[in-house]
């Protein structure tokens, strides 16, 4: 996975696309910044990953479109469309919300939720982020395209084992879009290596590490992560196939025994 770098910041810096996939992206971006700015008319694509933003963001600079937003329904959002609006243009909201409540034992989680959407032939891109209430297990919050709002509310019957029952929802309630409180920690590495960082955080050995890399099943900010040693650096996203994610927070000094101290949390 090439990639640049910021040294004095320690920050990984812009990785060109790395596949037909986000090299059309890209110019699909560029195509609507075009219609936008040159017609008039508002566009929007799908959901996007981080990943995805970054590519979209290079798009818009590259196409130098100055009139494009990312919104994904709230303030945190993790999943985000990009908005093109030029200025007097007619620019209808792209992100809808629903509310989903289960029945039944037991409760489906994020992924039997996301998973019941896609197997009712929506698109991975028409969902955003999915969001529990803490104050009510049963209770989920979906942002999704608004074209596919009222499908899903319709359809949306079952997730996992449980019933459930979805809706359109006027208003997210604040506790429910309130920042989540990451537990930070906090551990130290022999150096900025992928599989000595990968291994603090998912508290395994160095070599385990090494053998998750090896077999395909690592990505960093939603790229496959190739080799044991390449670097990486403040804020990048690890996504272990089966396992989880873990954010490396923070890149801190080093300990008297020459060791990096590093910060992350696991989602």
């Amino acid at each position: 996975m090439a990639s640049s770098s910021d040294a004095a910041r320690g920050q990984r810096g812009f990785i060109p696309p790395q596949n037909d996939s986000e090299r059309f992206l890209m110019r699909r971006v560029e195509e609507l910044c075009r219609t936008a700015e040159n017609r008039g008319i508002a566009r929007s694509t799908g959901f996007l990953s981080d990943r995805e933003q970054a590519l979209a963001a290079a798009a818009m600079n590259r196409a130098q479109c100055g009139c494009g937003r990312f919104w994904g329904g709230w303030p945190g959002a993790e999943r985000r469309v990009l908005c093109l609006e030029p200025p007097g243009a007619w620019a209808p909201e792209p992100v809808a919300a629903l509310r989903i409540a289960a029945k039944g034992e037991p409760l489906p989680g994020h992924r039997d939720l996301l998973g019941a959407m896609l197997g009712l032939g929506i698109e991975r891109v028409c969902v955003g982020d999915i969001l529990p209430d803490a104050q009510d297990p049963a209770v989920f919050y979906a942002f999704v395209l608004e074209e596919k709002a009222d499908f899903l509310a319709a359809e949306l019957t079952q997730a996992g084992r449980a019933a459930v029952c979805a809706a359109r929802c006027a208003a997210v309630p604040e506790h429910v879009l309130a920042a989540p409180q990451r537990a930070l920690r906090e551990a130290t590495v022999p150096s900025l290596r992928a599989d000595a960082v990968l291994g603090a955080m998912m508290n395994t050995s160095r070599a385990l590490a090494a053998q998750a890399i090896a077999a395909g099943r690592v990505e960093v900010n939603h790229l496959p992560l190739r080799t044991a040693h390449e670097p990486v650096y403040e804020g990048d996203l690890f996504t272990v196939r089966g396992q989880g994610r873990w954010r490396l927070q923070a890149v801190g000094g080093k300990s008297r025994k020459d060791r990096i101290f590093i910060t992350f949390f696991q989602y």
